[in-house]
């Protein structure tokens, strides 16, 4: 693979709004390393990218809601393997308003969630890319007017 060249995945940025209706994020832990990662999974060529957001959202950290049909953002990563090989990925953000969290979901056992301001997941998460972006999401106006139509269709 050339320098300028990447695979692509697919990510959903699951949230909601507390009682004083500050906003959270969903994080879950990564199965390898246990590092703090948004869902994300490998692009499926017979789904809708935002449709491979929910699955990713549903079976990594049993989160059910809307999920946006447009993305607001990308950010650029290495995939390590065990063999110790990697390649660079970049990945397209999908919002998520959850609506549930299921007790109960497919990798249940293999990761662990939990609820975060944006401002703490930017500091849990190794990918500077998504950091910056965590970290600026509540100024991002483009993305916080994509969030305000997703929560009206929520």
């Amino acid at each position: 693979m050339r320098q300028n060249e990447w695979t692509e995945q697919i990510a959903a940025l699951p949230m909601r709004w507390d009682k004083s209706g500050n906003l959270r994020v969903l994080m879950v832990t990564s199965r390898d390393t246990g590092r703090w990662v948004v869902p994300k999974g490998w692009v499926v060529d017979s789904k809708k990218p935002w449709r491979t957001a929910e699955i990713e959202a549903l079976e990594e950290a049993g989160a059910v809601g809307v999920v946006s049909k447009r993305p607001i953002s990308h950010f650029f990563y290495d995939k390590q393997y065990e063999d110790k090989s990697d390649v660079r990925c970049r990945v397209t953000v999908f919002p998520m308003v959850v609506e549930k969290l299921k007790r109960r979901w497919k990798e249940k056992d293999e990761r662990t969630r939990d609820w975060f301001t944006p401002d703490q997941a930017a500091k849990l998460v190794a990918e500077q890319d998504l950091s910056h972006f965590l970290r600026d999401l509540p100024d991002n106006q483009e993305a916080q007017a994509a969030i305000k139509r997703l929560r009206k269709a929520a």
